[in-house]
């Protein structure tokens, strides 16, 4: 491999990884401006994530007495496996760095990682809210895994490979494996287990600290100053990561094949439409949605594994 691709690559890595880290936070303010409109309030600047963390940055550092190391590794570990993620994910290009090892499994063994420690973390801090959340959180962990390795099982049959950014390449040269029935069961598993795995509604409610319903906040209470913005931040990236995905398994029109820097202008310029389409999208959702009683959410779940199992089946049917 010469030495101007590795440097594409490099340049690809670094620039999907800064446009997680700085696109995510507006994301998320977006997302709630909508839901303000909607609700008709005013809502906050798009922009006021960014300020929330600036200040949480500058804020002191406290933690939990009884806390032991893991407290204060889980924040750095969460916002690294979701930055690794980033940068080997097809999201500007289909040719980012270590791009035979995107296999989908990696990723979202990666994204595990991240949110395990956080759960731990939680049980770590020694009240009962975090262990509570923890519980939640790895309740319905589990119960989305299997819906999602059958809808990577699935999505692996178009490219015969389980390697996201060969997916995306087969999905650009052939498009009309879109209209497959395949592809739309397991899109229609992918999108509800990105909901319960970025903790959004109908799953969990990000807005709100009743603690009968919390689920991910309950995990970072005790968080506070710039544990609390990586957290923040992580979390952010994770939503954005996930929608990046969806959307380009969806329409991955925009990827570019190469690693030049007009290919990956384009390829960012693209990824944010779409990411802002698909974050707008979701927020509208949520205003006309309700919450679920944690009881009912293995009954969505389990929709979702008889999606991923129903696009196996037809993927089967049609080879």
């Amino acid at each position: 491999m010469n030495a101007s691709l590795l440097a594409g690559e490099a340049l690809a890595a670094v620039v999907q990884v800064v446009a997680l880290a700085l696109g995510a936070p507006v994301l998320l303010g977006l997302m709630r401006k909508v839901r303000a409109h909607f609700e008709g309030r005013v809502g906050q600047p798009v922009v006021q994530p960014l300020r929330d963390l600036r200040k949480l940055f500058r804020k002191e550092r406290m933690r939990p007495d009884q806390a032991t190391w893991i407290f204060p590794a889980a924040p750095v570990v969460l916002v690294a496996t979701v930055a690794v993620a980033g940068a080997i994910s097809p999201l500007v290009t289909t040719r980012p760095a270590l791009g035979g090892s995107a296999d989908l499994f990696a990723l979202v063994y990666l994204l595990l990682i991240g949110s395990t420690v956080l759960a731990l973390a939680g049980m770590d801090s020694g009240t009962a809210f975090g262990g509570m959340g923890a519980s939640r959180a790895v309740t319905i962990g589990a119960l989305a895994e299997p819906a999602l390795l059958v809808t990577i099982l699935a999505l692996s049959f178009g490219a015969h490979s389980s390697n996201l950014p060969a997916i995306v390449q087969a999905t650009v040269l052939h498009p009309e494996i879109l209209a497959t029935p395949q592809r739309l069961f397991s899109l229609g598993a992918l999108v509800v287990v990105v909901v319960a795995e970025s903790g959004r509604l109908p799953v969990d409610n990000p807005a709100t600290h009743l603690e009968l319903t919390m689920i991910h906040e309950a995990m970072i209470l005790e968080y506070a100053g710039p544990d609390l913005a990586l957290v923040t931040v992580g979390e952010a990236m994770r939503l954005a990561l996930l929608l990046g995905i969806l959307v380009n398994v969806v329409a991955p029109w925009g990827v570019g094949a190469a690693d030049s820097l007009p290919a990956i202008a384009l390829g960012v310029v693209a990824l944010a439409v779409k990411v802002t389409a698909a974050g707008v999208a979701l927020a509208v959702f949520e205003v006309f949605t309700a919450k679920m009683r944690l009881f009912r959410l293995p009954e969505l779940l389990a929709g979702a594994f008889m999606l991923g199992v129903l696009a196996v089946v037809s993927g089967l049917v049609v080879r």
